[in-house]
């Protein structure tokens, strides 16, 4: 686990427990104004002691600043930057900087839907996941469902979706998928689709760019 990872998991644990919560979220509501050990006692209507304990614990994971009998404040910006830290954490965040129009499809570095069917987005969207796959030959689909499920929970849905925009082929028993459309280069270095259109065999089962995988 990384320190990112590691701080952020520090903050939910502390947060985790219902009077800490209660602690932290009395602090927020009062903003600049604070507390002191006394107030969040009484708000709280716990023993000074444990409203000590509280605050302390907060102070410790970062959550709050303050000392002694001093006025405490909730430090509410670390959560915002843990989160955003643990984003770049995820597979598909350095990809999805170079697709700032498709930022909208997804939630902390994963994808949670899918843009409109035959659309320039959807046509995008394969093309950045077809990146993080970077298959460079066959795969089967329990691996292919393993990279996908890496970076969202509609498994199926994706994996259909690659199929039917071309960025990937599928064999005849619909086992086996490899790499349908080529990524190109513009001359910016950004990297795009070749722009060739999926065909579909007389069964109606849709294939790459023009070539289809043996069975």
């Amino acid at each position: 686990m990384s320190a990112d990872a590691a701080r952020a998991a520090e903050m939910l644990s502390q947060l985790s427990a219902p009077q800490r919560l209660a602690a932290f979220a009395e602090l927020v509501r009062r903003g600049a104004e604070g507390a002191t050990i006394a107030e969040l006692a009484y708000t709280l209507d716990v023993p000074v002691q444990k409203s000590g304990e509280l605050l302390a614990r907060l102070v410790g994971a970062g959550l709050a600043t303050g000392t002694g009998n001093g006025v405490y404040r909730a430090n509410a910006g670390v959560l915002r930057e843990a989160a955003a830290a643990v984003d770049k954490m995820q597979p598909l965040s350095p990809l999805l900087a170079s697709y700032p129009q498709l930022k909208g499809y997804f939630a902390h570095g994963r994808l949670t839907s899918l843009p409109p069917t035959l659309s320039e987005r959807s046509e995008q969207t394969g093309e950045l996941i077809v990146r993080f796959l970077a298959l460079d030959g066959l795969c089967d689909e329990d691996e292919l469902n393993r990279r996908l499920a890496r970076v969202t929970d509609d498994v199926a849905g994706v994996r259909r979706m690659l199929v039917d925009t071309g960025w990937l082929e599928r064999d005849r028993a619909g086992t086996t998928y490899g790499p349908g459309r080529k990524l190109e280069s513009d001359r910016a270095g950004t990297t795009y689709g070749a722009g060739r259109k999926p065909e579909s065999d007389r069964a109606g089962t849709t294939y790459g760019a023009g070539r289809k995988l043996e069975s």
